[in-house]
């Protein structure tokens, strides 16, 4: 599709914001950058772990760090930005390994759909803020992705779907090859709602019981699983 968009931009003279304007359409993933340093108290994190489909938000948060520094609104601190892939489908994690700038194309076979991008438009631009900032990258396994999904679940309170699971997964892959300390500051990005993508893991969970629509029907499924109301709870506000 954005071989074909280009194709048609060249041809009739086309402008299309996610194809030949692209660096103007990837401005807006700053934002992104910005919001972390201002959830961080003006602060930047060390490490900053980011999903790579088509390229767009990692670069920018890279450079959305980069002029905060600039304007003197928070310290530099030499943050360094991490690319995290699928690995049914990791081209850029593949060229940062070799230690090259040539992304080479690969045809997707992973759950992590949302990322399984095999031809990224942004590729070398994450190459570039990748190894400018001393960072990685890695992969994760559909396995590993899964994983960390019901990981982040459990502990967190948070439902992701894949592309979360493969940042938290290549999180924990980059902090067990000590590539991040785990005594520095770390943000993983996570990017996506596991209602997306709820097939991911309809296998690996208690299926959920479904009754009617009727308040008898939760009255004993409340009843069946023993949950108590707390007598507050009831009380009109």
């Amino acid at each position: 599709m954005n071989r074909l968009c280009t194709e048609i931009a060249e041809k009739y003279g086309w402008a299309i914001v996610n194809v030949n304007l692209r660096p103007y359409y990837t401005e807006g993933a700053k934002t992104y950058g910005f919001e972390i340093a201002e959830q961080l108290g003006w602060q930047l994190p060390r490490h900053t772990v980011v999903p790579t489909a088509g390229g767009t938000i990692l670069p920018k948060v890279y450079k959305a760090y980069q002029e905060l520094i600039q304007l003197g609104i928070v310290e530099d601190n030499s943050p360094k930005i991490y690319s995290a892939q699928a690995a049914g489908c990791n081209p850029v994690v593949k060229a940062i390994h070799k230690g090259s700038d040539i992304i080479e194309p690969q045809k997707p076979n992973t759950i992590a759909k949302s990322i399984a991008i095999g031809n990224p438009a942004d590729g070398y631009y994450v190459y570039q803020a990748v190894t400018h900032s001393k960072g990685w990258a890695e992969s994760a396994s559909d396995r590993e992705i899964v994983d960390a999904i019901k990981l982040l679940a459990k502990l967190e309170g948070i439902w992701t779907e894949p592309a979360g699971g493969t940042t938290l997964a290549a999180a924990i892959k980059l902090i067990e090859q000590g590539r991040i300390p785990r005594d520095e500051s770390i943000v993983i990005s996570i990017t996506g709602n596991g209602l997306k993508t709820q097939e991911v893991v309809v296998d690996e969970l208690t299926p959920p019981k479904v009754i009617e629509a009727k308040i008898g029907e939760f009255d004993q499924l409340l009843a069946e699983n023993k949950v108590v109301q707390r007598p507050e709870a009831l009380t009109p506000v």
